[in-house]
């Protein structure tokens, strides 16, 4: 009886000490994350005043000598600064970093009537979404709903998707596997605003996507061209990815997190039946790194000598955390994004470096030689919504605060 006594003391005691660390690695992550962030707002103030280019307001990565990038609202990345903003006001609760996530939001607002983007999910939702969620200000409510129906001008009934890229070589009507990041702005459109178009488009997209950009394997192609007038598919092809045929990292994550929303948001259990399918070609990949952070590129070859994305793993970790509360096989994909988020910390800057990016060895679009090892905002955004969804699920909480 001695003997089974000291046991279950031992389990409790592991059990306890194993919450106490996670709850440990979350709380350092921020104090990282707010250290670097600071440093980051004193690096675009001084990038601010060396241009002339009033326009150029957030950060997106650093240039091949070192240099702070700046971006204009136009950018499909100027969302994701902002959404950093919010993620630490909601963390640390801290009046400053309120104060700048408002400010950082409120130059991303005239995009609301861009038409020219789908982009609107990242450049709209990630900052202004955030902004509501946390704040409930009607104005970042009416801002949202506007955006929303910009975004569905780029809809076509007859092929049943949101056009991705106007003016382009590759085709004249491009669906990206990116586009079902930006659904989401479209079910929060119909949240508030009551108009079931908005969540009906989005759903006509996602299952358009699901019919067309995914192979027998689950991987997915990065881009589908269509036919504006029948609606059917002219090829498949990719732009970012290594080969037509290839499962493009980042995509793959993009897949992952679009359908568990689709789920969160419809309840459709194909939508959770895909997501299920798209994890399980992520983690079942026979040549997916030990840590769990991939190569650019699934089918790359010669991998030893290929550069990794560690967006592609914080995106996957973050989605995983929320797949993982409503899955059968939730207790495995949530042990998984801890390992995720874990290993991602030895991929963050040192501290008072990198201009005060958190993470390092991104890939952005290796085909056209750009962003190439380097950071990148979206993976510091997508790491800190992550950690976010730790520490909501840790504290007994919805992975998602509503």
């Amino acid at each position: 009886m001695r003997i089974k006594h000291q046991l279950l003391l031992t389990i409790f005691i592991s059990l306890f000490t194993l919450k106490v660390r996670a709850q440990s690695d979350v709380a350092g992550a921020f104090t990282f994350a707010t250290s670097q962030t600071s440093l980051m707002l004193i690096e675009v103030a001084k990038a601010k005043a060396q241009t002339t280019n009033n326009s150029l307001v957030v950060p997106r990565t650093l240039d091949k000598n070192g240099n702070l990038v700046l971006i204009n609202s136009r950018d499909w990345c100027s969302g994701f600064f902002p959404g950093e903003l919010w993620y630490l006001y909601e963390h640390t609760k801290d009046a400053k970093w309120l104060t700048e996530a408002k400010t950082y939001t409120a130059f991303i607002e005239q995009e609301k009537t861009n038409t020219t983007t789908h982009d609107l999910g990242f450049e709209i939702y990630c900052s202004f979404g955030n902004a509501y969620r946390l704040t409930q200000d009607p104005a970042y409510k009416a801002v949202i709903v506007q955006a929303a129906q910009s975004l569905i001008k780029r809809f076509n009934p007859v092929i049943g998707a949101i056009k991705s890229w106007d003016n382009v070589k590759i085709g004249k009507y491009p669906v990206i596997i990116d586009n079902m990041m930006n659904l989401e702005l479209l079910f929060e459109a119909t949240r508030l605003s009551g108009d079931s178009t908005f969540y009906k488009i989005a759903v006509t997209h996602a299952n358009t996507t699901l019919k067309n950009h995914f192979r027998a394997d689950n991987s997915s192609y990065h881009v589908i061209n269509y036919d504006a007038e029948t609606g059917k598919v002219v090829n498949k092809i990719t732009a970012q990815g290594y080969a037509d045929e290839s499962a493009w990292a980042r995509g793959q994550a993009w897949g992952l997190y679009g359908y568990t929303l689709c789920y969160r948001e419809t309840k459709d259990k194909k939508y959770l039946q895909q997501a299920e399918n798209i994890a399980k070609f992520i983690l079942n990949d026979p040549n997916m790194p030990k840590d769990l952070i991939p190569y650019w590129d699934y089918n790359v070859p010669d991998k030893a000598n290929q550069p990794h994305d560690v967006s592609a793993a914080a995106i996957t970790a973050s989605a995983l955390y929320e797949l993982g509360t409503y899955s059968v096989n939730g207790k495995s994909y949530t042990s998984t994004a801890n390992k995720i988020v874990s290993n991602l910390s030895n991929y963050r800057a040192k501290e008072g470096e990198s201009k005060g990016f958190l993470l390092l060895h991104s890939t952005g679009h290796l085909p056209a030689h750009s962003e190439i090892d380097v950071p990148i905002i979206y993976a510091d955004y997508y790491y800190l919504e992550a950690l976010t969804r730790k520490q909501r699920l840790h504290d007994h909480q919805p992975v998602i605060k509503q």
